[in-house]
């Protein structure tokens, strides 16, 4: 029974979380912090609060095992793990000759150093892609006609399948670059785009805004030959005008903002 219990844990579709998680707890991240106050304070016994510490010089201080998991670890190399599988760092799409795997469409032509030499006609992705769909089309009803006559020789179909899937998936793999380009040109253009329309609307507002400048200075000019004629009822009636003006300038900038 323990065996099965085992077997059925390693073989869980999602794995649990690393037990590490346990540590990050407000105590040990309080313990981590007084050890901090406690590096950074100074020959005098001052406390330095703005010292900025970097993940090496955390690791280089003497912290408990308990609360080593609390710092930052180092940056890995070459390789990492997740979930029991090696990941390389390396940005570059690994051939499948390198990985020893058959494939099935011609390598992509390299950019010649030669001038003389005609340039190669690119791949056609497109092209081996639907070739390769369509074996896969045919492979699988070839299966099927294999599991109902003689299910024992499915191993070899079934690698024919898995190696077509595997072609597939890398040549979708090579479009990744030209997507990332594409996809933040396309980023940039919407970012220009609203730019573009936020200036528009800045300038549609700075017409409005002298228009109404131009009204204001018109009716303050008025206030003041009606105040200088001791006209004071059609004085009130232009600065109220003229009031109201100003609120029609806020408003307006509110709203745009």
């Amino acid at each position: 029974m323990a065996d099965e219990s085992q077997q059925r844990t390693v073989n869980t579709a999602f794995a649990p979380p690393p037990p590490l998680w346990k540590h990050f707890t407000r105590e040990n991240i309080d313990k981590v912090e007084q050890i901090k106050a406690e590096a950074s304070r100074s020959e005098d016994g001052r406390l330095n609060k703005n010292k900025k510490w970097s993940p090496a010089e955390l690791r280089a201080l003497e912290i408990p095992s308990e609360l080593r998991y609390l710092v930052p670890p180092s940056i890995p190399e070459g390789q990492y793990s997740v979930f029991g599988e090696l990941q390389t760092l390396s940005t570059a799409l690994p051939s499948l000759q390198e990985q020893g795997i058959e494939q099935l469409y011609p390598e992509p032509p390299a950019a010649g150093t030669d001038q003389n030499l005609q340039p190669s006609p690119p791949l056609n992705h497109a092209y081996y892609l639907l070739k390769i769909s369509k074996s896969l089309l045919l492979n699988f009803l070839e299966f099927t006609g294999i599991l109902s006559v003689s299910p024992e020789q499915f191993e070899s179909k079934v690698e024919d399948l898995r190696n077509l899937f595997i072609n597939a998936h890398h040549l979708l793999n090579l479009y990744r670059p030209h997507q990332a380009r594409e996809s933040l040109i396309m980023m940039m253009e919407e970012q220009l785009n609203h730019s573009r329309e936020e200036m528009k609307q800045m300038d549609k507002v700075k017409v409005e805004v002298e228009s109404l400048l131009e009204q204001l200075q018109a009716e303050g000019s008025r206030v003041a030959a009606a105040g200088s004629g001791d006209d004071t009822d059609q004085a009130k009636a232009l600065k109220e005008k003229a009031d109201q003006h100003s609120r029609l300038i806020w408003d307006l900038l509110d709203k745009e903002n």
